[in-house]
């Protein structure tokens, strides 16, 4: 699992505080309105509707909000309206990472953003300069209890699934091709196999070894700007080893 895979992880059990499940909570909020408002409130013939629903119900979105979101996308409520945007920038030595936003003040936002580079000692890239290196694809995270790696490896194999990561000793990561998402997610769910998150994200092709001090000044990064309440989703290109994570852990 990549530095940052692990980073998540650790950030989903972070989340379990009121103060931090409520941002999560604002930001699926963003995502199901506009998901709405893109492709209409049947989620049976709105695929990104579906999945931000799933990812909602997963993060136990209760159920009025939920449907109060759908109703302000389609237009039956009133509420804000938010654009999407994606910035790239480079972490400590030449990592990568891709920003994704929903907002209702792109130069707020622009403004935080860089804010946040600058403060940290990184920079923001052009266009391209730092998307090149990542491909989207899909990503279901299932806990250990549910199986041991060579289960896991068996079900990629049946489910059409492209690979299994076992390097975490909490959780399985299986990757597939964004067209096979919904056919291996229903794989899944018919083995009665729940995962603890499943989306469609954007994973590196090559990653980048951090450790010492570049590993805390990285996680600081990455922590400040999934903070950041127009921030919806950040992917990086790092990777550290299990000893370094807890180093830097320790240190924040």
């Amino acid at each position: 699992m990549s530095g940052h895979s692990k980073w998540s992880t650790i950030k989903h059990k972070k989340g379990a505080n009121d103060k931090a499940r409520a941002k999560v909570f604002t930001k699926l909020i963003r995502e199901i309105v506009t998901a709405a408002k893109q492709g209409g409130s049947d989620s049976d013939i709105n695929p990104r509707l579906r999945l931000a629903i799933q990812k909602a119900k997963q993060q136990n979105l209760p159920n009025d909000p939920l449907n109060r979101a759908i109703k302000r996308g389609a237009g039956e409520l009133d509420g804000d309206d938010y654009e999407e945007g994606m910035y790239e920038g480079y972490g400590p030595n030449g990592v990568g990472l891709l920003v994704e936003v929903l907002t209702d003040n792109k130069n707020r936002t622009a403004a935080d953003i860089r804010h946040i580079f600058t403060k940290y000692g990184n920079a923001l890239g052009s266009p391209g300069s730092v998307s090149y290196n990542f491909e989207r694809v899909g990503q279901f995270i299932f806990p250990v209890s549910l199986g041991s790696e060579d289960d896991f490896m068996e079900h990629v194999l049946e489910s059409g699934a492209e690979d299994l990561i076992s390097s975490d000793p909490e959780v399985h990561e299986v990757i597939c091709a964004i067209e096979d998402y919904e056919t291996v997610g229903k794989y899944f769910e018919e083995k009665e196999l729940e995962a603890s998150e499943s989306d469609l994200i954007m994973q590196p092709k090559l990653k980048i070894d951090l450790s010492g001090e570049d590993v805390l000044k990285m996680l600081k990064l990455l922590d400040k700007l999934e903070d950041n309440d127009d921030v919806q989703n950040v992917y990086s290109s790092f990777e550290a080893s299990d000893e370094e994570m807890e180093k830097a852990l320790e240190a924040m």
